[in-house]
């Protein structure tokens, strides 16, 4: 354990999934997929004259978040002019919030951690993206202006641990809202982290360093470490941490120091005169909070109880809402059917085959209701596990359901006594060595035989009969042995 105890505060910026951007009309687009420059006007370009008009869905989506993450709504919100100059902010300034923001005073609990305090959410507009490449820089405005909702925790995370399981906790959130695809190779979602250290058990904050544009959870894990051990080793060195504000540098794994941390005053903020305040009518705010869906806490415990589950495999189905969703309607599909037997196939074979293609479970052939029947057929002993691992992965490739391949392919589990008789009495006639070590006393020879007997039944016999069938013949033979 060091002499210092990290502080660390997010600030999350999450791209809203409005079909138009923050402030005019323009198409938000895909970067790969649209040329640069293609979805701009002059609003979004910053043309002068123009005037900016407020997009109505951003705003409940960032209501919804807000919500989401029980902050107190203003009555009454600001937009303002946040002043700055670079090549990607056409106007020379963003319009955000900071004095009168959206919302405030919020929090989010985080499995595994404690409650995080959020400071403050509110909208703003996004900036273009800079392109470097055969020695010069590009513009590319298309982002320009995509509404944004910006997130604030207090600086109440105190490991790198607790950091990323707030952010991935806040993805989860605002992924069940459907606000935002939260899709991190796409700039979805970009963190920027305050770090900084103090002696441990002090209350006093340290000095502290923002490093910016974090596009990914193992960018910010990273960069959050790397500054975390920078500041030791200034500190137990006898130096003091500058404040400063510090980019990452993906390749050398380092952080490097940009500018001196701005502050408020460093940005001019003034109200933007070009739009009204925002003004929420309670009860539009009202519905915006009945449109909220079950959130990811509360399904988490719910499925724990409803469905016995372990809190591992509740967290783990509940990761997406796309995937309770899936399961819940399988279990719908099967009410005779354990949920906890449905939980294992989703979490374990199908989630593999989902991996090994890199797709979302409701991009999946196999239906809900399909694994609900497939895995009744296993539960019900009709197939045997082995024979429903493999129905798995034919539905996985065809679709359909598996019974029809069970009953055209006569894929059931043989369960008569006198077929299985027949089997286990060739297992025992063609291995008479074995059976002979069997008698000798070498007991677990047993299952070395029932193993053969499966084997000449592919797989489809009953194994309880098998087992059953095997023990009587073996007791047989030993019996008449010790007679004779």
């Amino acid at each position: 354990m060091t002499a210092y105890e990290p502080v660390i505060g997010l600030e999350v910026h999450a791209e809203l999934q409005t079909r138009s951007k923050m402030f005019c009309g323009c198409a938000v687009v895909e970067a790969a997929a649209a040329p640069p420059n293609s979805a701009v006007c002059e609003i979004c370009t910053g043309l002068p004259g123009t005037l900016p008009v407020i997009n109505e869905a951003a705003v409940a989506y960032a209501v919804r978040a807000a919500l989401a993450l029980h902050c107190r709504i203003q009555p009454s919100s600001v937009f303002a002019r946040k002043n700055y100059f670079y090549p990607d902010l056409p106007k020379g300034y963003q319009i955000s919030q900071y004095e009168q923001p959206l919302a405030v005073d919020g929090w989010l609990d985080v499995p595994g951690a404690k409650r995080v305090r959020i400071r403050r959410v509110h909208l703003e507009e996004d900036t273009g993206k800079l392109i470097h490449r055969d020695g010069a820089s590009w513009v590319d405005y298309n982002r320009s202006g995509v509404p944004l909702v910006e997130i604030v925790s207090e600086p109440d995370l105190d490991s790198l641990e607790a950091a990323k399981a707030f952010a991935l906790e806040l993805r989860t959130v605002l992924r069940y809202l459907e606000v935002t695809s939260g899709d991190m190779e796409k700039g979805a979602i970009r963190f920027e982290a305050n770090v900084s250290l103090r002696p441990r058990g002090s209350q006093e904050l340290g000095t502290r360093t923002e490093i910016k544009n974090l596009n990914s959870f193992r960018a910010m894990v990273r960069a959050v470490a790397f500054e975390l051990e920078r500041q030791e080793r200034v500190l137990t060195s006898g130096g003091k941490v500058v404040q400063e504000t510090v980019g990452w540098d993906e390749a050398r794994n380092v952080t490097l120091s940009q500018r001196g941390k701005e502050e408020a005053h460093d940005y001019r903020y003034f109200p933007e005169p070009d739009l009204p305040p925002l003004v929420l009518d309670p009860t539009w705010v009202a519905a915006q909070r009945d449109a909220l869906p079950e959130l990811p806490e509360a399904k988490r415990t719910r499925f724990a109880l409803a469905y016995g589950l372990s809190a591992d495999l509740a967290a783990l189905l509940t990761a997406e809402r796309s995937t309770a969703d899936y399961f819940e309607a399988a279990v719908t599909a099967a009410p005779a059917v354990p949920p906890s037997k449905i939980a294992h196939w989703l979490a374990g074979d199908l989630f593999g085959l989902l991996h090994a293609e890199g797709i979302e479970v409701g991009e999946s052939r196999v239906r809900p209701d399909a694994l609900a029947e497939l895995v009744a057929l296993v539960e019900g002993q009709f197939v045997s596990p082995a024979t429903g691992k493999a129905l798995l992965q034919r539905i996985w490739r065809e679709g359909g359901r598996p019974a029809r391949f069970v009953e055209g392919e006569h894929l059931g589990q043989l369960a008569d006594p006198a077929a299985i008789d027949r089997l286990v009495d060739e297992a025992l006639r063609q291995h008479a060595p074995q059976v002979e070590q069997y008698l000798a006393g070498k007991k677990p020879v047993a299952q070395w035989l029932f193993g053969q007997v499966m084997r000449a039944a592919g797989g489809r016999a009953k194994p309880s009969v098998v087992q059953a069938r095997l023990a009587e013949r073996l007791a047989a033979l030993e019996k008449s042995r010790t007679a004779g």
